[in-house]
């Protein structure tokens, strides 16, 4: 077979002016590893005593006090990071106190709002001196029901500095959704706007808030945030005030930034909820800050200077992800609402007004822009772009092919994937590689990543489980109300004693990259063959007529069917010729087996609030079980089209 040619390869002048570059030499010189990309990685691995001290330097994270040693332990989920170590991660943020732009926020009007490091800094310490001033204090918990706009960015970091725990839900949560979540954490203080915009239409909040505040208990203060409106009436909701109110009041003390442990709370995050009461995942101010920011300086080579976004809701972890480049002095760029609206096109338009170098995104936006007929690189300036980033579900290889041809041949496409699990990556990008088509380029810097086979055996070349066997810092500190660690051990170590169980169904090639097949437990499999979903849509979703599809099994005596659901372009029907050239092409790009003795079109997928879509829940629908948490997706009315179908 021809050797398959790379998508793009830097060329050496851009490797070597990369801060991955500049780390490589740095460990090079110091502890003697060769220069090279495979020898760093195994070194970040067999060595984290070292590698993890050398990155908390390079990144310039100032420890209060400093530990007494790198890890202590073996075991992944009781492994002791940094012991003794007090820092604090909304310092590390807030460390550059200049007049550059850190955060550039718009909504779907399209008016700039644009805050310096010095201004956010000022804004911070306001906050911050608030909270105080209703009791908050290290430990307390922060819930925020917010948009993706400066104030969320604020209220976060004023948490954080006073050693209180964030929790943050987008507003377009339901009911029942909000109170699933901030139901289990009792918090101190509720953030939340009037109202907010998506498509055009105003929605108005208070009301809901209401009823949220009813059902939480514990509550001292709720901060309302004026969006919808200038002077919002917040007289229904007991206990509010609005932003200005609540800080105008305060004194004027400096920011003061308390010293907490390396594995203290940050934030409490929650898992997807379709299928029960979502777990309370716990993460910490160091494993946090330090594997962020690996991802952002050395595989993303996001620094001073650049702008960088990522479209994301505050109730998913790459809001948290895309907020950590303030702490590498990057603009960050915010936007709220729909990233499709007033036009196809908005955010290509935004990228260049604002100068972006680094644009995240996910598989789904870019099968819009495709099915749009955009050519983002001829229709706008993108000359300062350097990096386009998409996670959210495995980005296939004609999406690949598309970025370079519609968006810039010279650039690092950089596919990455992890979850809120670990609020970071497993996979991810690097500047020193080629990019080739289908793959993620690489595994983190630090993160033993593995496949097991079915035998539990490492495998390369071959489909199997993602586990990941050795301790690293950014897994999750607890699961709140989980006093004797059983729900955590449950989640990840159940199936493989110390080895942690992402469950995600991947290869790693002979090259090192990785390729993404689906999620584990949504694996297909006909006839004893395991089937990604993954490369399903990958065909189906490229077919000109299909705007979205799911793929789920079907139990069948002892054996499954493969059911395949697709929404299909306005006024489009699933004919008998369509039917047949979906067919055709999975058996063609996938196999005969791959091939679902079940389409159906329907008019809807249901998807998680962050845009996944939930194959497990349509699994439940579709054997006639009930979906209980129906809250926790953004259209769960979508999950009635799939009864009866099959």
């Amino acid at each position: 077979m021809p050797v398959e040619r790379p998508l793009w390869t830097p060329s050496p002048e851009r490797a070597a002016a990369t801060r991955m570059h500049a780390f490589m030499r740095r460990v090079n010189e110091r502890h003697g590893v060769s220069a090279d990309w495979e020898s760093l990685r195994q070194w970040s691995i067999q060595r984290r005593d070292l590698f993890w001290p050398e990155m908390l330097d390079f990144a310039g994270i100032r420890a209060h006090t400093p530990a007494s040693a790198t890890c202590v332990g073996d075991r992944i989920q009781t492994a002791r990071w940094f012991p003794g170590m007090t820092l604090n991660y909304a310092e590390h943020m807030l460390r550059f106190n200049d007049d550059r732009v850190a955060i550039h926020a718009e909504g779907e009007s399209g008016e700039p709002r644009r805050i310096t490091h010095r201004q956010l800094r000022t804004s911070v310490a306001d906050f911050a001196a608030a909270l105080r001033s209703v009791g908050v204090t290290r430990g307390d918990r922060v819930a925020a029901l917010m948009p993706n706009i400066a104030e969320t960015v604020i209220a976060m970091l004023a948490t954080a500095s006073l050693g209180a725990i964030w929790s943050s839900c987008s507003p377009d949560f339901g009911l029942n959704g909000v109170l699933d979540r901030f139901g289990q954490i009792g918090a101190k203080v509720l953030l939340t706007v009037d109202g907010y915009s998506y498509n055009g239409k105003p929605i108005a909040l208070l009301d809901r808030v209401a009823r949220i505040v009813d059902g939480l208990n514990g509550l001292k203060r709720v901060v309302i945030v004026p969006y919808l409106h200038d002077r919002p009436d917040i007289t229904s909701v007991p206990s509010a005030v609005t932003w200005a109110e609540f800080t105008r009041p305060v004194d004027s003390r400096p920011l003061v930034f308390e010293p907490v442990d390396f594995d203290h709370a940050l934030f409490i995050m929650y898992s997807s909820g379709t299928t029960g009461v979502p777990k309370c995942i716990v993460h910490g101010h160091g494993g946090t800050l330090l594997q962020q920011t690996k991802e952002l300086m050395l595989h993303s080579d996001v620094g001073a200077g650049d702008t960088i976004f990522y479209f994301t809701t505050c109730g998913w972890m790459m809001w948290n992800w895309l907020v950590a480049a303030l702490g590498v002095g990057a603009t960050v760029v915010l936007l709220e609402g729909n990233p499709m609206f007033p036009r196809a096109g908005r955010l290509w338009e935004m990228a260049e007004r604002v100068g972006m170098t680094h644009f995240g995104t996910s598989p789904k936006f870019i099968a819009t822009c495709q099915k749009n007929d955009l050519h983002p690189g001829r229709q706008f300036d993108l000359s300062p772009l350097r990096c386009v980033l998409s996670t959210g579900s495995p980005l296939s290889r004609e999406q690949f092919e598309w970025v370079y041809r519609e968006v810039k041949g010279d650039l690092q496409l950089a596919s990455i994937c992890g979850g809120t699990d670990i609020v970071s990556c497993f996979m991810l990008g690097n500047p020193l590689l080629p990019i080739h088509a289908g793959e993620i380029q690489c595994r983190g810097l630090g993160m033993d990543v593995h496949v097991f086979d079915g035998d539990a055996r490492p495998v390369i070349g071959r489909k199997g489980e993602l586990v990941c066997l050795s301790p690293f810092p950014s897994r999750p500190v607890c699961f709140w109300n989980d006093a004797d660690g059983e729900k955590y051990r449950s989640a990840y170590f159940d199936v493989y004693d110390g080895a942690w169980r992402h469950g995600d169904w991947i290869e790693i090639t002979e090259r090192g990259g990785v390729i993404v097949y689906g999620r584990s437990d949504a694996t297909l499999n006909p006839g004893g063959v395991r089937i990604g979903t993954a490369e399903i849509y990958r065909i189906v979703e490229g077919i000109d007529e299909v705007v979205d599809s799911i793929v789920v099994p079907k139990n069948v005596h002892d054996d499954v069917e493969v059911c395949l659901f697709v929404v299909l372009r306005e006024g489009g029907r699933l004919t008998d010729a369509l039917l047949a050239r979906i067919k055709s092409a999975i058996a063609d790009g996938a196999s005969k087996r791959h091939v679902p003795h079940h389409i159906r079109q329907v008019p809807a997928i249901p998807h998680t609030i962050s845009g996944k879509k939930v194959e497990l829940a349509v699994t439940q629908v579709i054997h006639g079980q009930e979906v209980r948490n129906r809250d926790a997706l953004a259209n769960p009315e979508a999950l009635n089209h799939f009864r009866d179908l099959v």
